[in-house]
């Protein structure tokens, strides 16, 4: 069998800010084995694998190989859902029967699913069901479970719509504009449900303002809300990248993923939003430092505890049509 597709990425390049991150970075002794288990708290589950989105856009049968590779890797501690519009269903369930046989029992049998809802929610939400009904007969070999849904709202009205006709068993996030953001919040929260950021795009104007994120995570500190963020995370820090995977794409500053979920938590403890959006911004790796008790940012310290709590019941995780980029990036910083 050939090997699967995989989702092409940018390795550290010139585009990227060499100083920030060198390989000699966030201290050499974090490659002692207590530095690999603080890591593990901040990135279990963190990674939701969104290779059917732009940039790379992969094809249904390459992005379930490729899914299916990562949960036999030695990273798939780190593996999150697979992210599959709903009106793609169909086809995902076919790519799936066509996997071979798994030999030994290695990887996820049991796959978590997050389905992009769309324009038709309520035959998108009988499509859900459908889908997650056992059928009786013998057990496949993979069997995939939507546990959360995904919804992008222009308003408050239509969020609690669809929080009315939503399953309540499955997690739903909602992605809203920011000029209703409170009111959108408030429903989010009065119905038990979730928010969702876009933290990038293809272009510069996708990747809002670190102020504008602070804004965001703060409230939904406030609300008591949890989160998910998506696009534009493929790096652990701050820096430098083109926007998409074409050697003609532009270049700008990307948001870094461990410069968001640790301000997240942060914040959760009460962090000024003017300290945090420097912590957002921050490029240097050698202003972090790991241990094995907690995380220290500058003069800034979080214990394992309070990153384990924001991780578990706010900050949840980001999408990422790249798993093994975040991967390598983790690699050369020596968090891995």
């Amino acid at each position: 069998m050939p090997a699967p597709a995989k989702c092409i990425f940018l390795r550290l390049s010139q585009h990227q800010n060499s100083k920030t991150m060198n390989s000699q970075t966030l201290a050499k002794e974090k490659q002692s084995a207590p530095a690999a288990n603080a890591t593990r708290v901040l990135l279990r589950d963190l990674i939701d694998y969104a290779g059917l989105f732009p940039p790379a856009a992969l094809p249904m049968s390459a992005a379930v190989a490729n899914y299916d590779e990562y949960t036999r890797s030695e990273w798939q501690w780190i593996l999150g859902r697979f992210i599959v519009p709903v009106a793609r269903l169909g086809e995902f369930k076919e790519a799936l029967a066509g996997l071979p046989v798994p030999t030994t029992q290695t990887g996820f049998t049991n796959w978590r699913l997050s389905a992009i809802l769309g324009p038709d929610v309520v035959d998108d939400v009988a499509t859900i069901r459908n889908f997650n009904a056992r059928k009786a007969g013998s057990r496949p070999a993979r069997r995939a479970v939507i546990e959360s849904i995904e919804a992008k709202v222009a308003s408050p009205d239509e969020l609690k719509q669809i929080c009315g006709i939503a399953p309540s068993g499955l997690k739903v996030y909602f992605e809203f504009p920011a000029n209703h953001r409170a009111e959108c919040l408030a429903a989010v929260a009065g119905c038990g449900r979730k928010a969702k950021i876009r933290t990038g795009g293809e272009t510069a104007d996708k990747f809002p303002a670190a102020a504008s994120v602070i804004e965001f995570i703060r409230s939904c500190a406030a609300a008591n809300v949890a989160f998910k963020a998506t696009a534009g995370l493929h790096h652990p820090l701050r820096s430098v990248h083109r926007f998409t995977y074409q050697p003609e794409s532009a270049s700008g500053m990307m948001h870094g993923f461990i410069n968001l979920f640790l301000v997240a938590a942060f914040l959760r403890e009460g962090m000024e939003n003017e300290v945090a959006v420097q912590l957002l911004e921050e490029q240097s790796a050698e202003a972090f430092h790991f241990a094995l008790d907690g995380v220290t940012w500058r003069q800034h310290r979080l214990s394992r505890d309070e990153i384990a709590a924001a991780r578990r019941s706010f900050a949840i995780s980001f999408g990422s049509c790249s798993f093994m980029e975040p991967i390598d990036d983790l690699r050369l910083l020596h968090l891995l």
